[in-house]
């Protein structure tokens, strides 16, 4: 395995790792407010889905098999 795929995998695990932990926006509980008629955890998770779609996308045309070594 190269340098450059050991790099590039230790990022994507990194990203990984980071949209998976803030999914969950526990920093909104208990928070009532409402922009635009929604409340703000509703919107956190639009931006958040739109976030981790362009990251997959990114993943898919960059980096996709990276870590996956032949036997």
């Amino acid at each position: 395995m190269s340098a450059r795929a050991t790099r590039g995998g230790w990022v994507w695990a990194v990203v990984a790792v980071l949209l998976s932990a803030l999914a969950i926006p526990w920093f909104l509980w208990r928070d009532g407010t409402v922009v635009a008629g929604l409340p703000v955890w509703l919107w956190w998770h639009i931006g958040w889905m739109l976030l981790a779609s362009v990251a997959f996308r990114v993943f898919v045309r960059r980096a996709w098999g990276v870590g996956i070594e032949e036997v």
